[in-house]
């Protein structure tokens, strides 16, 4: 079943156009990665499916409805990021009581496992919170919800290394239990790229991915090599980007080598790498202008 579908969705604030006619739909009960660099529309998009805003034009579909001001939406969905704030009169724990009589599946053991564990107290108030406490509590309800669809907008802002640790294994372990159609954004892929099963990639104001995480990977590979043999293929090859160790080079290149060719390259003492969805992503939009080592010695490409 379909829970989400874009047709040509574009969105503009002013002249400034964030999202250019783009198309996607992602399937029930699965855990979709929003990637992209900062800027590039990811909470525009998760905001428009969780019908907090609307489209400038294109058709949003979420459970078959359109999502702005829809109840539907709002009843089956949550959208946690830095923007959740709930009334300085309520406690800690008065919020998870009234998120107990708000959402239809709340788990209240585990909210109240995970509050125990990440050492809330429970008089203390969200406002008072520092950045980090206030994604972690934030997080909670998002977990704790079970809502048919949770987005997680960039979630972890000013946690610490261990508590994003933390979050991200408790994310897979209640995923797995309690399965849903769950969106995360970020962009540190890295992080996160072992919890997803697809990625929507947006880069240029539109879907340039979408799909499994290992069908990225496999759209390029890494060459190592001696240097002589690796210059070889420079002149002929789309490169973008190369690391040279020693008498060694690497280079990240398409994945497009045909058997008789990666044959060839093993006999030339050629090494083929696969690569982490992070390398991929970062190929991807980046492109083959080079690093930013090209920009202080004068080879940028524009």
């Amino acid at each position: 079943m379909t829970v989400i579908e874009f047709n040509d969705v574009t969105k503009t604030y002013g002249k400034r156009i964030v999202l250019n006619k783009m198309t996607f739909s992602i399937r029930h009960g699965v855990l979709t990665g929003i990637i992209g660099r900062n800027g590039v529309g990811k909470s525009t998009v998760m905001k428009i499916i969780a019908g907090h805003i609307q489209a400038t034009s294109g058709d949003i579909r979420v459970f078959s409805d359109k999502p702005f001001n829809s109840l539907k939406v709002s009843a089956n969905s949550i959208l946690v990021d830095d923007t959740m704030s709930f009334s300085d009169k309520l406690t800690l724990k008065d919020i998870l009581k009234e998120a107990d009589r708000f959402y239809p599946n709340w788990d209240a053991p585990l909210a109240q496992r995970l509050f125990d564990y990440f050492s809330f107290h429970s008089d203390a108030r969200q406002i008072d919170l520092s950045k980090g406490k206030k994604s972690t509590f934030n997080a909670i309800i998002g977990l704790a919800s079970h809502c048919p669809l949770t987005i997680f907008d960039e979630p972890t802002t000013g946690m610490d290394t261990v508590v994003r640790k933390d979050f991200y294994r408790a994310l897979l372990k209640d995923y797995i239990a309690h399965p849903r159609t769950i969106l995360l954004s970020s962009h540190h892929l890295e992080e996160i790229e072992d919890l997803l099963e697809n990625i929507l990639l947006i880069h240029n104001k539109t879907a340039l991915f979408h799909g499994p995480v290992t069908d990225l990977q496999e759209m390029f590979v890494s060459l190592i090599g001696k240097n002589e043999l690796i210059s070889t293929f420079i002149a002929d090859i789309e490169i973008f980007s190369s690391q040279i160790n020693g008498s060694f080079s690497e280079i990240l290149v398409k994945n497009n080598f045909t058997p008789d060719e990666i044959k060839q390259l093993h006999t030339q003492g050629i090494q083929l790498v696969p690569v982490s969805a992070d390398d991929a992503y970062v190929a991807l939009t980046t492109g083959t202008k080079g690093g930013i080592d090209h920009v202080f010695n004068g080879t940028l490409v524009n």
